[in-house]
C-alpha cells in the first residue's frame, strides 16, 4: 500500500518540483510526472537512510518532505542527463 501512496505523492511533488526547477528539466509534463514518481520513491529510501520514517502515513509531513526532496534530486539529475544529450 505504501508504494501506491508514493506514486500519488510523486505525481504531486513532480509538478511542484518542476515549478521550482523550471529550466532544469528537459521533456514535457509527462516526463516530469514520471520523474516525480521515481523521485518520491527515491526520497523514501533516502529518508530511511537518514534515519527518518517517511512511510508513517499518507498525510505525514515526513512523507511529503522526503518525496519533495527525492523529486528535486531526480529532476535535477534528469536535467543534467537530458541537457548533455541536447548539446
Amino acid at each position: 500500500m505504501w508504494f501506491l501512496s508514493w506514486i500519488v505523492i510523486g505525481l504531486i511533488m513532480g509538478a511542484i518540483a518542476r515549478a521550482i526547477l523550471p529550466g532544469r528539466a528537459a521533456g514535457g509534463w509527462f516526463v516530469t510526472l514520471v520523474v516525480g514518481v521515481i523521485g518520491a520513491i527515491v526520497g523514501g529510501f533516502v529518508g530511511r537512510a537518514f534515519g527518518a520514517d517517511p512511510n508513517q502515513h499518507f498525510w505525514s509531513f515526513s512523507t511529503w518532505f522526503w518525496a519533495f526532496v527525492g523529486s528535486l534530486i531526480v529532476l535535477f539529475v534528469w536535467g543534467l542527463i537530458a541537457g548533455r544529450r541536447r548539446t
